[in-house]
């Protein structure tokens, strides 16, 4: 997974899956598109006005665990 974020477009992008697929792209709302595979599985999700939408400041620098 990884998690980009462009603070001049203020858009945020979640990549789930790093491997190469035929994307589909199916808007939810006028703030976030969801990227979505031949299979119907979600690889990405776009969040376009992040500050407005979501906190940043607990999302990012993103830290994660990784089970052993």
């Amino acid at each position: 997974m990884t998690i980009n974020y462009d603070s001049k477009t203020d858009l945020l992008y979640i990549r789930l899956d790093q491997q190469k697929h035929t994307l589909t792209n199916r808007r939810v709302n006028e703030d976030v598109v969801l990227d979505i595979d031949e299979k119907g599985k979600i690889i990405g999700i776009e969040i376009m006005d992040a500050s407005r939408n979501i906190e940043l400041d607990s999302l990012l620098p993103v830290e994660f665990k990784k089970a052993s």
